[in-house]
């Protein structure tokens, strides 16, 4: 044995055999350090510089995440960690017990670091930029990463102890009561990452709003415990992750992955100014060009009705059927909305009446943009109701509107 010729060599030197003893323990000790720390040293500037070159080289991705996480440095410890045990036990075996024991937690120690190195890096690799269509199991890999150290305390533990790992899992069943109560948001967020998962109801990149959290923004994190959203004014809220099974909140992701965005916005017109089309008015709409066929159509179906019935149409105005200025208004806005490249044509078009009001008749313009982004979808919808108010005039309509300080100024001066 090494040790037993070092001792020798100190004894034979003129050293009392107790402090030979010692002094070759200490100097075997040294040696075994000095090796441990020269593979260290190897594997550190040659082997991991050797896998960081051919990490870089390669067109995969995954790799680079493996190596950022620091999985390949982390599992290289594990080398001089045990060839020190090895080393320990094959030149002192049966000495020592505590310093092997202390050694063997401290590889169980670092051998989880590596796992759970290697677990964040599987976590940022499925859940890469690239991959936004793929449910969030970030819960899933946090909780796994949660139940490894907890094994690995209880076995680090039994190491110490040396006692068998069994009798501290029967310790732990005793004190599951508390462990809920510890770890109640953890589980309940476990369980809920699962059905946000299993149900798709949230992604990373999806919009959402959640008025009781104050969050409206796009999700940059969903984990065991958390939601993180960035809102629109960059701020961030978090959002216990149970939250979202246990409240209602809006995801906007079917929008963003249908053909269009909603444009639903109504102009509130005075009905003092809603009347019959004359033949004046008629005759100004038909040099529209958006309306003249419309105009001309519908007014030959209206004269070939009141003939058919014989209506006298000199009597008076409300006698059989014609058209009103709003009518008229109402198809200007289909024509003028289907002709609008930027409205999706596929999907829900309206221009409808709602329910009147004391602030006057509803119009509501009730279609989708092909645009979704939201800047342009705000400019689009603008540029419509623009259109809208300044065509008003020309149809003998006038938007309501709350009176104003000039409003009651001017009935002031009167």
């Amino acid at each position: 044995m090494l040790m037993t010729n070092i001792q020798d060599v100190l004894v034979s030197a003129g050293i009392e055999t107790k402090t030979a003893g010692t002094l070759a323990v200490a100097a075997l000790m040294l040696l075994i350090a000095a090796g441990a720390y020269l593979v260290y040293w190897v594997l550190r500037n040659y082997l991991l510089k050797l896998i960081h070159s051919v990490v870089t080289k390669t067109s995969n991705t995954w790799d680079d995440e493996l190596m950022d996480a620091g999985v390949f440095q982390r599992f290289l410890r594990l080398i001089p960690l045990t060839f020190i045990a090895v080393c320990i036990d094959r030149a002192m075996p049966g000495q020592f017990a505590l310093l092997k024991r202390i050694l063997f937690a401290v590889i169980i120690f670092a051998g989880v670091r590596a796992v759970e190195a290697f677990i964040s890096a599987a976590s940022d690799i499925y859940h890469d930029e690239k991959s936004k269509k793929r449910k969030p199991i970030r819960p899933l890999f946090q909780t796994l990463t949660i139940v490894l150290y907890l094994l690995s305390g209880i076995f680090i533990v039994s190491v110490l102890l040396n006692k068998s790992p069994w009798n501290l899992f029967g310790l732990m069943g005793g004190l599951t009561a508390v462990t809920m109560l510890v770890f109640k948001d953890t589980i309940l967020g476990f369980v809920a990452g699962i059905q946000l998962s299993a149900n798709d109801m949230v992604r990373e990149g999806d919009w959402i709003e959640m008025p009781k959290y104050g969050a409206d923004g796009d999700v940059i994190e969903v984990a065991v415990n958390t939601v993180k959203v960035r809102n629109w004014d960059k701020t961030i809220t978090t959002i216990p992750t149970y939250a979202l099974i246990s409240d209602s909140f809006k995801n906007w992701r079917g929008m963003s992955e249908s053909g269009g965005r909603r444009i639903k916005r109504n102009i509130c017109i005075d009905m003092n100014t809603v009347r019959f089309a004359d033949e004046e008015m008629l005759e100004k709409f038909r040099g529209m060009e958006l309306l003249k066929e419309y105009v001309e159509k519908r007014q030959e179906e209206i004269n070939a009705a009141n003939s058919e019935q014989g209506i006298d149409l000199s009597a008076t105005v409300v006698n059989g059927r014609r058209q009103t200025n709003l009518g008229i208004f109402r198809a200007y806005l289909v024509e003028y909305l289907r002709g609008n490249p930027k409205i999706h044509k596929g999907m829900t078009f309206l221009v409808r009446h709602l329910q009147p009001t004391p602030q006057g008749l509803p119009i509501e313009i009730y279609v989708f943009s092909s645009d979704k982004i939201w800047a342009n979808y705000e400019s689009i919808q603008a540029d419509i109701f623009d259109h809208i108010l300044a065509s008003l005039p020309e149809f003998g309509l006038r938007v309501y509107q709350q009176p104003s300080g000039n409003d009651v100024l001017s009935l002031k001066s009167i």
